[in-house]
């Protein structure tokens, strides 16, 4: 647990270093204080001519002589002498000479204290992140995730800030503070007495103001923290905001709280300036007394001039590190008071222990032989609600369990129960002879694999996530040398003193050999029948032919993707399919494509010549009205809006039948129709951008799909005339930022599908795409890049917790990523309830039969969404309001008028 008190947490974790530079703080008082001596010594000296009464006098420059006990005076140098003017230059010089040994001793000590600050704090955040790491799972319910990562991101930072400070600046400043004071005093008792008068007002007064502030800082932080969490919650529920419409309420709620951290921060404003004022002024008020007192004692013969110069030098010292001192101090408070925010939040009950998630290398398979048993198992949630009363349930080795019951029956919470998420309250669960919560993670959570209806994918590839519960320990290390070897030896060196683990996160994590494989690349085959069982093969292969390649990766792919055009349609001709691509040719109109690819005839490369601006480019605009093309397309787009108006004006935004518009939105409807009355009532007033939008709206138009019959054979000549045109032409800063389309060669610019087809699907096939996959899939076999393909879809990002994926995919994902895991247990908890009932039955069938490959029985207890499915386990088990009702094969539950019975016969 993190130590209540700050400072001494600090000190418990930094000792070391903290005795090392409060050491280098000591000596450099020594020069610290000669500087504030030397002025005098100017002044006094060869400035007003002390100890050189006549032109030739001489004086010992640096001699260094000690008197000593019983050996009396010991003399190391002699000294040289110099006259006035020389002393004035050697003095000036060792003041430089002070002032850089000074600043030396500041950057060391600085430095050194950014590093030691840096160290703590990437401490405190890792063990913030171990503690939520060991959070009992019904923590997690009370807390906002915002809030938290807020804390672990943000509110620690000045923790980091404060740690070289500790013990140094109160060292460093106070040290300081008391050498000028002491300064003064030798010099001036008067003078003296005066300085700690104002220094003690200053320190009494300031430090209780500033108190207010501290409190004040503390709301503002509550109320950040909430804010945070606030927001996190708009953007996770916000298509719940846009289906009730409360946006507005939304809006209202975050301007009552900024209004409430606008006033808290003003508040702090208009007090911290209070605070700065009075201690400016306190500040101001101490040279005037000195050059008032001063100076009349210095008239009165009480103090020479060199002094009193020497005690305003020394003054000026003063003031900068007291401030800095009383600042500390809030600094201090406030820390503490932060501090106590953070570890009040992680300060949980039940928190597990390090040693249950220790990291071992060793393989678990094995370790569990015993069966997986409820015994007595209870679980109430926080609101006393009961889930599980009583259970007594076992999972015995190599069997398969179906478990059965409504929403409600305590099914899902039995297998949440059995694979740790959820923890009993009254009970217990037996994995074999030992307590199942007393076994180290890396026995359960690799013998126990869980799969769930909601399961969580950590922001990257299909890849990263498929093989994330595989990563258990770092396997091997990394074979690295040179500069590498460097910076990893560095890395594990900072690693240790700032107490986090030396793992090295680009160690091969996967035990490719417990797996059945000796590489990523030979345990890939075992991933794709995986992907095949819970049918998702297709959807990566989806994934990856609307992806852009990096051609640096798979270098061949090009060359194999330009003659999968010729394979494909040659197997297409023989398919008698031949007219399902109408492919991409030079000199002809490809009427399955837009307007504007026709027109460019190849994909733009700059946001410009992008379809909904390129109608702005100079060039091209100048092109379409050489042609008279512009005065064409405007008719056209014309057409188009009446079309568009007269057919769908009437129906609701809502409706399918704008999903056909690929030209216009529901929203724009309206837009178009004023504009249209405008033209029919003065045509003369047609502005330019009422022409672009027109000419804009005709861009989009394919006419197999909208069929307005807008296109001539006259028209599609004159686009692909303009192609021509275009393309001669061409400016010198337009040059690249075209892809043409060419039948020989492949679009770096284009996706996969796009660079196979070489063209468009015709829209007179229903299920043209349907068809496309059915005879890609064995050309791609015939072509050795079924694979390539299936590798590039894995490398899909899929954005955050996987919502660039539906929901369907995700399920069928987490199935995916818990059936590659070798484990003795598998719990499935309603893992398919997306799915339809044939399809999850499929998907059930081969997710069984992959698990029983290679001749591995292990055991499998799958809550299941229809009864029917009873029938393809060993045993059922039936749940009702949180007890086990039925327990039995699948042929004597029926035999029986129970539960069950009725749940088949609905």
């Amino acid at each position: 647990m993190l130590d209540p008190n700050i400072s001494r947490y600090i000190w418990t974790h930094t000792k070391r270093q903290q005795l090392w530079v409060l050491m280098i703080v000591a000596l450099s008082m020594i020069p610290y204080f000669l500087s504030l001596n030397l002025p005098k010594q100017i002044v006094n000296g060869p400035i007003q001519g002390d100890g050189f009464a006549d032109p030739a006098a001489v004086q010992t420059f640096m001699q260094i002589a000690f008197d000593l006990p019983i050996l009396g005076t010991v003399t190391l140098f002699d000294g040289i002498q110099l006259d006035r003017l020389n002393t004035l230059f050697a003095l000036s010089g060792v003041f430089l000479l002070l002032v850089i040994v000074n600043g030396l001793f500041k950057y060391y000590i600085n430095t050194y204290k950014g590093r030691l600050g840096e160290r703590l704090l990437r401490r405190i955040r890792f063990t913030l992140v171990d503690h939520i790491l060991r959070f009992p799972p019904a923590t997690f319910k009370r807390l906002k995730g915002a809030e938290i990562s807020s804390m672990v991101k943000d509110e620690v930072e000045p923790l980091g800030g404060f740690t070289g400070d500790a013990f140094v600046a109160p060292a460093l400043l106070g040290g300081q503070a008391i050498m000028a004071l002491v300064f003064i005093f030798v010099q001036s008792i008067p003078l003296g007495l005066i300085t700690a008068a104002l220094v003690g007002v200053q320190a009494f007064i300031i430090p209780r103001m500033r108190r207010r502030l501290l409190v004040l800082g503390r709301e503002r932080q509550l109320t950040a923290r909430e804010l945070a969490g606030r927001v996190s919650e708009i953007v996770d529920g916000i298509h719940t905001i846009h289906s009730y419409d409360t946006s507005n309420f939304e809006r209202a709620d975050i301007s009552s709280r900024l209004g409430q951290i606008y006033k808290i921060r003003f508040d702090i404003y208009q007090w911290k300036f209070l605070v700065k004022f009075l201690n400016n002024f306190l500040a101001s008020v101490t040279p005037f007394l000195f050059y008032s007192i001063g100076g009349y004692l210095a008239l009165q013969g009480q103090l020479d001039i060199g002094q009193l110069v020497a005690v305003i030098g020394a003054y000026k010292d003063l003031p900068g590190p007291l401030k800095e001192l009383i600042d500390w101090d809030q600094n201090r408070q406030d820390v503490q008071i932060k501090y106590n925010l953070v570890i009040g939040q992680f300060a949980v009950d039940g928190l597990l222990e390090p040693e249950i998630q220790a990291v071992s290398a060793e393989r678990a398979e094995g370790k569990m032989s015993g069966p997986l048993a409820a015994v007595n198992l209870g679980v109430t949630d926080d609101t006393g609600a009961v889930g599980l009363d009583r259970v007594n349930f076992t999972l015995m080795p190599g069997e398969t369990v179906a478990i059965i019951g409504n929403a409600g029956s305590g099914a899902d919470i039995l297998a949440e129960a059995l694979a740790r998420i959820v923890w009993p309250t009254q009970g217990q669960i037996n994995a074999g002879s030992a307590d199942l919560h007393s076994l180290p993670e890396s026995i359960s959570g690799r013998s126990i694999t869980y799969a769930g209806t909601d399961a969580y994918f950590f922001f990257g590839t299909v890849r990263d996530n498929l093989l994330y519960g595989l990563k258990h320990a770092p396997i091997t290390d990394r074979v690295i040398e040179g500069a590498a070897l460097t910076q990893r030896q560095w890395e594990r060196r900072e690693a240790v003193w700032a107490g986090n683990p030396e793992f090295d996160i680009h160690s091969d994590w996967i035990d490719f050999e417990h797996q059945g494989a000796a590489d990523q690349a030979a345990l890939m085959p075992s991933v794709y029948a995986a992907l095949d069982a819970v049918a998702l093969t297709r959807d990566m292969f989806d994934l990856a032919l609307r992806s852009h390649v990096n051609l640096a990766e798979h270098g061949d792919l090009a060359a194999k993707t330009v003659e999968m055009r010729r394979v494909l349609r040659d197997a297409l001709t023989k398919a008698d399919l031949n007219r399902l691509i109408e492919p991409f040719e030079p000199g002809t109109y490809n009427t399955e494509a837009t307007v504007i690819e026709n027109l460019l005839f190849g994909n733009a490369r700059t946001p410009e010549l992008m379809a909904g601006a390129i109608i702005n480019n100079p060039y091209f605009l100048s092109v379409l009205k050489q042609l008279g093309l512009a005065d064409t397309l405007f008719s056209m787009g014309t057409e188009i809006a009446r079309n568009a108006i007269e057919l769908f004006s009437d129906l609701p935004p809502d409706h399918p039948f704008f999903q056909q518009l690929t030209f216009m939105k529901s929203d724009d409807i309206p837009v178009y129709a004023m504009l249209l009355k405008k033209m029919d009532k003065n045509s003369s007033n047609i502005t330019d951008s009422d022409r672009t939008m027109m000419i804009r709206l005709s861009f989009d138009y394919i006419e197999p799909r909208h069929r307005f019959g807008l296109l001539s054979s006259e028209l599609m000549a004159q686009i692909v005339a303009f192609r021509t045109a275009f393309n001669e032409g061409l400016p010198a800063n337009l040059k690249d930022a075209i892809e043409f389309y060419d039948p020989e060669q492949y679009m770096v610019s284009g996706t996969l599908l796009d660079n196979m087809l070489c063209g468009r699907i015709s829209q007179k096939y229903r299920d043209g795409v349907e068809r496309i996959y059915a005879v890609a899939g064995g050309v791609l076999r015939e072509l050795g890049i079924y694979d390539t393909l299936l590798s590039i879809g894995l490398d899909f990002h899929i954005g955050a917790g996987g919502k660039r994926l539906t929901s369907v995919q995700r399920q069928k994902l987490a199935l995916a990523r818990a059936l590659i895991r070798r484990s003795d247990y598998y719990l499935f908890n309603r893992p398919l309830s997306a799915l339809d009932t044939r399809t999850q039955e499929q998907v059930l069938i081969a997710a069984l039969k992959y698990l029983r490959k290679e001749g591995r029985t292990p055991a499998v207890a799958w809550v299941i969404s229809n009864a029917k499915f009873a029938q393809l386990f060993d045993r059922v088990a039936v749940f009702e309001r949180g007890r086990l009702v039925e327990d039995g094969s699948h042929a004597e539950l029926l035999q029986k008028n129970g539960i069950f019975k009725e749940l088949m016969s609905a």
